[in-house]
């Protein structure tokens, strides 16, 4: 008997990407099919008001792996973390979460996948990145926040390019708050903090390849004077001593 392959999910949420979610499912699904037959692109409509949900079932039905779930609007943090509910909850041994807007590059998935069983946690580190200043921004706020905030320096807290396994994800998802917008911030900070093995990667990380930013600098001062505030609450959760279940 031929040993079980290890299934992949690959949670990706959406909200008005219709300029962008066909050519997104033709680049990951490949690299879900290739995976095994166990594996599954996992598409979230966030409540999407332009034609998302009828591009993805339409697309959805000549590609047996990938599964269109349909939900209420709650923003990216809360869908993301439906996504990682989601998986789990169908089995997945390791769930991976990239974003819909064509800015991560499928073909530097295969070197994370190989480490898979070395880290708890694969993630990018977009070192270089040609999305705009205001995002360069963000990413050194939340940096020095998360560093303020939790006593630790994480390279690149809220990327989405991560790879993780049920065991370790399913313990550190109970320090994110339900429907908490900086999911992956937590998320990153509980690794460390709980002692998890984690291996950056740098990664590239291109414009956005259609539709809107919505991140402009007042909005990035927002965030990060909220963080500050949620921050504060959160890290009362976490256990002093580096516990990991055996």
């Amino acid at each position: 008997m031929s040993a079980r392959s290890d299934s992949l999910y690959v949670v990706i949420p959406a909200y008005n990407e219709s300029a962008n979610i066909t050519e997104v499912v033709d680049a990951w699904y490949p690299v879900v099919t290739r995976t095994g037959k166990t594996s599954r692109l996992v598409i979230i409509n966030d409540g999407s008001k332009d034609d998302t949900l009828a591009i993805l079932q339409n697309l959805a039905q000549e590609r047996p792996q990938l599964q269109v779930v349909d939900k209420p609007n709650s923003g990216h943090g809360a869908t993301v973390l439906y996504g990682y509910d989601y998986a789990l909850k169908a089995g997945a041994d390791y769930i991976f979460q990239t974003d819909s807007d064509g800015q991560t590059n499928p073909d530097e998935f295969a070197k994370f996948w190989d480490l898979r069983h070395d880290y708890d946690m694969v993630i990018g580190h977009r070192n270089t990145r040609q999305d705009g200043f205001s995002r360069i921004v963000v990413t050194k706020v939340l940096k020095a926040t998360v560093r303020v905030a939790f006593g630790v320096t994480v390279t690149d807290a809220n990327t989405p390019f991560r790879l993780m396994n049920r065991q370790s994800l399913q313990a550190c998802l109970k320090f994110v708050p339900k429907d908490f917008n900086l999911a992956n911030v937590i998320l990153s900070v509980a690794y460390i903090k709980q002692g998890y093995k984690v291996k950056y990667i740098p990664i590239t990380f291109k414009p956005r390849q259609g539709g809107v930013n919505s991140i402009n600098l007042k909005k990035i001062f927002g965030i990060g004077k909220q963080a500050i505030f949620d921050f504060h609450k959160i890290r009362r959760e976490f256990k002093t001593d580096k516990q990991k279940p055996s």
